[in-house]
């Protein structure tokens, strides 16, 4: 089973095929080599470290909301579960 993040494009180097990605105040590098035309703005999709799949706005807000509810409902911060 996959457990992948939603996050938004903040900045993209493109020397290291790599993007700075928001997940909801929480930002980390991931690869964005698997991302045709990646997008600052753009939400993606994240595993291990990969952004594996652009998402459009809605669907991404709506999944945020549903691992906040998530890690909530443990007793957890969200970045706990990144």
């Amino acid at each position: 089973m996959c457990l992948a993040i939603p996050g938004r494009i903040i900045q993209i180097n493109v020397e290291k095929s790599s993007a700075l990605i928001d997940f909801d105040g929480i930002q980390q590098n991931v690869i964005i080599a698997l991302i045709l035309n990646p997008e600052v703005g753009k939400y993606v999709i994240v595993h291990a470290g990969y952004a594996i799949e652009q998402i459009n706005e809605n669907d991404a807000l709506e999944a945020i909301e549903q691992w906040k509810a998530i890690a909530e409902d443990q007793d957890l911060n969200l970045s706990d579960i990144m």
